[in-house]
């Protein structure tokens, strides 16, 4: 039986492997569930959700909901006691990812490829970055400052200019780009 804690570190191997240059942001925050992981890459968010044999369904309703609102791509990596009843569970442009345990090693398998994700809102994926990450983004877009203004206001003007003044694929370009560069170290000295 794989748990979490084991199918993780292995995880984001393969993911490095299956993707290139990603960045791995653990338990993230959205709406009102957490992502297990948010992987980066260049031009994209993907929200992850791992189920492991010891996970039930009981939440993945609403975590499917909460993922569709802030992510391009969603993935879901199932142990094997979820391989063959996973796919009722989560929409059809969700990827998954299935995980076995063979002779001691773990081995992935995609089920099924991940399709962008229709549901996705800039609102939403705007809320991950940290004002700082939107400054930048305002000032490779020209915008004004706003300095004295909450993240809200910061996000709903950046939104406001999509797609007339900022065109779509660049800002998901902008905002890996800061997502890779994010340095908790400066964040934890505030």
């Amino acid at each position: 039986m794989l748990h979490d804690k084991d199918i993780r570190e292995p995880l984001f191997d393969y993911l490095d492997e299956t993707y290139g240059k990603i960045r791995i942001l653990e338990e993230k925050t959205m709406g009102k569930s957490r992502a297990d992981i948010l992987m980066v890459t260049e031009g994209a968010l993907y929200g992850i959700e791992i189920k492991s044999d010891a996970d039930t369904y009981a939440r993945l309703a609403s975590q499917v909901k909460d993922y569709d609102k802030y992510f391009d791509y969603n993935i879901v990596a199932v142990g094997t006691s979820h391989g063959l009843h996973i796919e009722e569970h989560v929409p059809d442009y969700w990827g998954i990812i299935t995980i076995e345990l063979v002779d001691g090693v773990m081995d992935f398998y995609i089920y099924r490829k991940p399709q962008p994700n229709p549901k996705v809102k800039w609102k939403r994926k705007l809320e991950i970055l940290w004002k700082s990450e939107l400054s930048q983004i305002q000032e490779w877009n020209k915008m004004p400052k706003y300095k004295e203004k909450s993240r809200k206001f910061v996000i709903d003007k950046i939104v406001d200019r999509i797609p007339a003044k900022i065109e779509e694929n660049k800002l998901k370009e902008q905002v890996s780009e800061v997502l890779f560069e994010r340095d908790y170290t400066i964040f934890n000295q505030k």
